[in-house]
């Protein structure tokens, strides 16, 4: 079966660079969850339905990787879930995260080094953003880092760029490297009104 070409669903997937990217979000933020709406985007929903299955603590220490406005926050919200921390690259987007929302918000770049301490959450949601021109491979070695022993990463790989960006050899070789076991891998809908799918995952730590 021929291989799915999604570079062009999505006005965003055809830019390359950082600067261009968050233009972009500018530009686009005020219309950004309305967008969401209109897309049926079903990450956020999908990645707090796979969490919740895997841990009842409602207490856990969240980091929400790549938070945009705060869509996952209002999911995790939603199910009891209230200590959880957010980071964007853009501030645009993090202007109109719904106030109270998170515990901290900060501006960070992931594909940085992380200015957190080791084994500081219980738990990083990363969702949309391993997608075209944004977050590469190398960040799930920072989510590994930063998350405590047992605890649980769950994120979102657009299937555009899952070979592309190398993500399915990243993890594959924290699997072989016993850094974590992989408990939940599957397609997920993600932008379903655009024919966008996505990979999703969710593995527990090994320290």
């Amino acid at each position: 079966m021929p291989k799915k070409d999604v570079s062009n669903k999505v006005p965003i997937y055809k830019l390359k660079t950082t600067k261009d990217i968050m233009q972009h979000y500018d530009k686009w933020g005020d219309k950004y969850d309305q967008d969401m709406v209109d897309w049926n985007y079903t990450g956020p929903k999908e990645t707090v339905s796979v969490l919740k299955k895997h841990t009842s603590n409602k207490n856990i220490k969240i980091f929400d990787a790549g938070c945009g406005t705060g869509l996952v926050g209002l999911e995790l919200k939603k199910f009891g879930y209230h200590n959880f921390d957010g980071a964007d690259l853009s501030q645009k987007l993090l202007d109109l995260v719904p106030e109270d929302l998170y515990g901290k918000l900060e501006q960070i770049d992931l594909n940085k080094l992380i200015k957190k301490k080791d084994n500081y959450y219980d738990a990083v949601m990363c969702v949309g953003t391993f997608t075209f021109g944004h977050v590469k491979p190398p960040a799930l070695d920072e989510f590994v880092r930063i998350t405590k022993n047992k605890g649980l990463i769950c994120f979102t790989v657009n299937e555009g760029i899952y070979e592309e960006y190398g993500f399915d050899k990243k993890i594959e070789e924290l699997k072989k490297n016993k850094k974590w076991n992989v408990k939940e891998f599957f397609k997920s809908d993600y932008i379903k009104s655009k024919d966008v799918n996505a990979w999703l995952c969710l593995a527990e730590v090994i320290k």
